[in-house]
């Protein structure tokens, strides 16, 4: 078993005839996934997603995978593949296409359907788009491939078998193996079988619940849970899930019929993916259920439910907006039914019980994962995973999408059914792996940081600007204003001292103007006139008061003025 070593250097050229796998996302996290192969010469991507931000990314908007190891080799990509329509496999599309624009996209119906608002958003006209389905097989240069239905937490998921002459690799995108899915369509055992039949040099698994024991939870199982909540409910019901969720937005329009219910969608992505997912067939709305959310104070409280975005707990968010009374149409009421239909992403844990909190404060009764069985996740559990190795049989295993912890559980389940210990790797973003003569190795490694979406501004923002965020966020701001006389350095004005989010009264820095006074005084009588050196002079002194009264490392601006 492979680990990641920092001491790794750059891979040298891959070897005639051997295929190359590239992660620059998804591979030590859960979110950006992105995967490069590399065979005679060309290019192949499968998925290309965001990673949400952060507490520690102040102001960040989205966060992209790294595309500098293949900015100068953009014209060597065959496609890309689009394993299905969720933000962390197809949020970042948009920023590859502004490099090339031409590359084509290959996924399902409603993959490529939810991308077209993204390509709208960026002004991205005639992008070259192919749509595939299960069982078909397509030709992009050196690579054949075949995809295969798998089920999901969103409609039309596909893994796809990558066959090249160096060997096949099967990367099963993000799969479960839900026995009584809603829409019928299971995960194709039969392809993976008939496939591991054919041989796979090279297995990629989603990794996500790997240290989940059993099964993971079938999606019919939340149905009677929603049906007694909305048996219960006396007043209006608000169910918050993902706008990709349409499993879940037909269980929950299902109910609303049943119990007698309007529906109204509340936030944009909502809006948007629910009307494509119902264009296309995917989601079932019987007539006369959906109304405006502007229309629904025409209905008694309980004769409605809102299906709205923000179960994360997203700033922005409708979710957040209504728990802080922010939404121009919708008022949480005492009584009023929340239901989070969702997990948590690690990370957002502080912003959801920030909202559940607030729908709380105004007298909200909260329904989530928590306290009921309101959620299941789309990803495949240990006792899955077990059955997709003994079907497969895969020479060599690569663990992907999600955390170290998720990827060494999924590793260890893989030697567990015989796959070899040396066969199995163990990477991180960046580290590069190769396939040879059906041995795969670690050959090096790439460098792959994140890249920050602030606003329009796309890689502007550097780890160097977030830590001076977080200290003004945590720390807060001194400025100090010294002006000295260009001919003998005596100071002629301040210090002036200025203090944001650190001190109510000004005052308080009395004494340590007292010291600046005195640490310039000594710098004048030896002769220090530099500019530049006397505003280090001033961080050091008043940086050290500070730290040695308050136990605080705020941001200081010193400013010296020469008149």
């Amino acid at each position: 078993m492979s680990h990641p070593h920092p001491e790794l250097s750059a891979p040298s050229a891959l070897p005639p005839g051997a295929l190359r796998v590239i992660p620059l996302g998804g591979l030590g996290e859960i979110g950006r996934n992105m995967t490069v192969f590399e065979h005679e010469g060309r290019l192949l991507i499968v998925d290309c997603g965001v990673l949400f931000p952060e507490d520690k990314h102040p102001g960040v908007d989205l966060i992209l995978p790294d595309f500098e190891p293949i900015r100068d080799r953009l014209s060597d990509i065959e496609a890309l593949v689009l394993t299905h329509g969720h933000e962390d496999h197809i949020g970042a599309v948009p920023y590859l296409l502004r490099e090339r624009p031409d590359i084509p996209l290959v996924g399902s119906q409603l993959t490529l359907a939810l991308l077209d608002g993204k390509l709208r958003e960026h002004r991205l006209k005639d992008v070259q788009k192919n749509v595939v389905r299960e069982r078909q097989r397509v030709q992009f240069g050196p690579f054949d491939l075949e995809f295969v239905a798998v089920n999901h937490s969103i409609p039309d998921a596909l893994a796809v078998a990558i066959r090249t002459a160096a060997g096949t690799v099967l990367h099963t995108g993000d799969f479960k193996m839900d026995q009584l899915p809603l829409d019928g369509r299971l995960t194709d055992l039969r392809a993976f079988a008939r496939l591991g039949e054919e041989g796979i040099d090279l297995f990629m698994v989603d990794s996500t619940n790997a240290e989940m024991p059993g099964f993971t939870i079938s999606e019919r199982d939340i149905t009677p849970v929603i049906d007694r909540i909305f048996a219960r409910a006396e007043r209006r019901i608000i169910v918050a899930c993902f706008a990709s969720h349409v499993h879940r937005v037909q269980q929950v329009m299902d109910a609303a019929v049943e119990h007698g219910r309007k529906v109204a969608y509340v936030g944009r992505s909502m809006v948007r993916n629910m009307g494509v997912a119902s264009d296309l067939g995917f989601l079932r709305v019987p007539p006369n259920t959906v109304v405006d959310v502007r229309e629904v104070d025409k209905f008694e409280p309980n004769e409605v439910v809102l299906i709205s975005t923000g179960s994360q707990g997203e700033p922005l968010s409708a979710l957040s907006r209504i728990a802080a009374r922010d939404h121009p149409q919708i008022r949480i009421e005492p009584g009023d039914t929340v239901v989070l239909a969702s997990s948590l992403i690690p990370g957002n844990e502080n912003a959801v019980f920030r909202v559940i909190n607030g729908l709380a404060r105004w007298g909200a009764d909260v329904v989530h994962k928590g306290n009921a069985l309101v959620h299941t996740s789309g990803h495949a559990s240990a006792g899955e995973l077990l059955y997709a190795y003994n079907i497969v049989k895969p020479r060599n295993v690569l663990p992907v999408h999600g955390e170290i912890r998720h990827m060494r559980a999924n590793a260890d389940l893989a030697v567990s059914t015989g796959v070899r210990r040396d066969r199995v790797v163990v990477a991180e973003d960046g580290i590069v792996v190769d396939l040879i003569d059906g041995v795969v190795r670690v050959a090096g490694k790439v460098e792959c940081g994140y890249v920050y979406v602030d606003g329009s501004t796309v890689g502007d923002i550097t780890e160097t600007s977030l830590k001076d965020r977080r200290i003004l966020g945590e720390e807060g701001f001194i400025s100090v204003i010294v002006v000295v006389d260009s001919v003998n350095g005596k100071v002629v004005g301040g210090p002036e001292i200025k203090a944001r989010g650190f001190a109510e009264d000004d005052s308080v820095f009395d004494p340590a103007r007292v010291l600046i006074e005195e640490a310039l005084g000594r710098a004048g009588r030896e002769g220090t006139d530099d500019t530049y050196q006397l505003q280090q002079l001033i961080r050091r002194t008043i940086g050290k008061w500070v730290s040695d009264t308050h136990r605080r490392r705020p941001m200081i601006i010193p400013v010296v003025v020469e008149v």
